[in-house]
């Protein structure tokens, strides 16, 4: 399983070289399924969306926009299929879930990653882990939700990822913070600035990283 974690998604040239070692070939032409459905849970200005977009596309993939939530299974699963990475954006982490979940996306993943490559940005990374029980700053716009808000991630990695320390949008994620969750929650916890990424090649983890990480446990 081959895996790139990122906090604020391909955002300098480490990270996209990584992407690049991971896909194993240039990636003009790849075909790259862009998963937006967290996004939706979100309300105002998509420039961080839309940038993320736009980097997929200046790096020469082939983009597929395929929303989870917006149509059955029997529509994107064959989309899915027929791509080579795939690449789910941030947004509201629980929201996401949901539709992991009630699509049927998480039974079909771990089989689908056999073979391709899955990006995370934001929410796309945290889901990957193996608890949301720390993204409580998210449950308060969570509600529109139908069903249980989720605390278990998709348990694809063995730790949780904390994306966007030291960002002016989230002023109380420190790590500071992430050392206190990691200590309430007993899980290894990588708390990212958006400069940064955890890889995962097999079960092998290593941080990208131009900017500040610190992992906790």
């Amino acid at each position: 399983m081959k895996m790139l974690l990122t906090s604020g998604g391909l955002e300098n040239d480490s990270i996209v070289n990584a992407l690049r070692g991971l896909v194993g070939t240039p990636l003009e032409g790849v075909k790259l399924a862009f998963v937006p459905t967290a996004a939706n849970a979100e309300e105002g200005d998509k420039g961080w969306l839309i940038n993320d977009l736009n980097a997929c596309k200046k790096l020469g993939f082939e983009v597929d926009i395929v929303d989870i939530s917006a149509s059955p299974k029997e529509v994107w699963k064959p989309r899915l299929e027929a791509t080579q990475v795939i690449f789910v954006e941030g947004g509201n982490t629980f929201h996401l879930m949901h539709w992991v979940r009630a699509s049927g996306l998480q039974g079909f993943l771990p089989e689908l990653l056999k073979t391709r490559v899955y990006v995370g940005v934001s929410a796309g990374s945290v889901i990957a882990g193996s608890s949301l029980q720390f993204s409580r700053s998210e449950k308060a716009d969570a509600e529109r939700i139908d069903g249980p808000i989720a605390e278990d991630g998709l348990g694809l990695v063995d730790f949780c990822v904390e994306p966007h320390i030291g960002s002016q949008y989230f002023p109380e994620l420190t790590f500071e913070y992430v050392k206190k969750e990691a200590e309430e929650t007993g899980e290894t916890i990588y708390a990212l600035d958006d400069q940064s990424a955890v890889q995962v090649i097999d079960g092998e983890v290593a941080v990208i990283s131009e900017g500040k990480w610190e992992k906790s446990n």
